[in-house]
């Protein structure tokens, strides 16, 4: 039989060592070197915390989880107000359309300019169109337990981020498709079949599906033609 104090000098010394061991494993992670696309995923980890009682799975957020559909709303106001400030500082502009980056999401670029020809043979009053400069919003890749997500400070700085292992999960030009459907004002609607782009990642990956429904094309013109006004009204009576 152990006394007790033999099996409190034992109990210290497996925690020193359990201390010593993360202390290695630790000490090994800090040699590697951080990719920028890492790098950049833990700022906006940091800065967007998954919200509370969200299941940190790879597909968490395209599934239904953990998606904030406040966040989603403020996404699609912040961009709503950036084009309305052009459209307002250029009266002549006969088009409404929408610049995106994707500079920084290299790897997706064929999806992205996939999803965005995709909702340009949807939809009549809003265009997506790419740019280097002057963007609306943008979109970035990288790792995140996340998922995929479309985020935004709320002041007309917006992005939307694609997770590596998700796009491998399911079909990639869907989750494009899916958040850029944000930046047009969609929310989400996991329970919906998989004709419905909104629906995301709700069927499973087996849903392939990229364009949105007939209600989903007309709730984007009228957002874009009603919303659009509303957001112009506000600019030019410095609102």
């Amino acid at each position: 039989m152990i006394s007790s104090r033999t099996g409190a000098r034992s109990a210290k010394t497996s925690r020193r060592l359990v201390a010593l061991a993360l202390g290695l494993g630790l000490a090994s992670a800090a040699l590697g070197t951080a990719s920028p696309a890492s790098a950049r995923t833990a700022a906006r980890t940091a800065a967007h915390p998954a919200p509370a009682g969200s299941t940190l799975a790879a597909s968490a957020r395209y599934a239904g989880s953990a998606e904030d559909a406040a966040n989603n709303k403020a996404f699609f106001d912040a961009v709503l107000k950036s084009v309305a400030e052009k459209q307002a500082a250029h009266p002549n502009l006969k088009s409404v359309t929408v610049y995106y980056n994707a500079s920084q999401a290299p790897s997706f670029r064929s999806q992205i300019s996939s999803a965005a020809s995709i909702w340009n043979s949807s939809v009549s009053n809003v265009k997506l169109q790419a740019t280097s400069s002057g963007a609306d919003f943008a979109y970035y890749e990288g790792s995140d337990p996340r998922g995929s997500y479309a985020s935004t400070d709320g002041h007309g700085s917006g992005y939307i981020f694609l997770d590596y292992a998700q796009n491998r999960q399911y079909d990639s030009i869907r989750v494009a498709a899916h958040e850029t459907g944000h930046v047009l004002g969609l929310p989400d609607h996991y329970s919906g079949p998989c004709s419905e782009l909104m629906s995301g990642g709700g069927p499973g990956p087996s849903c392939t599906n990229r364009y949105p429904d007939a209600t989903e094309r007309a709730r984007v013109d009228q957002l874009w033609a009603y919303g659009l006004a509303k957001a112009l009204a506000a600019v030019n009576t410095g609102r």
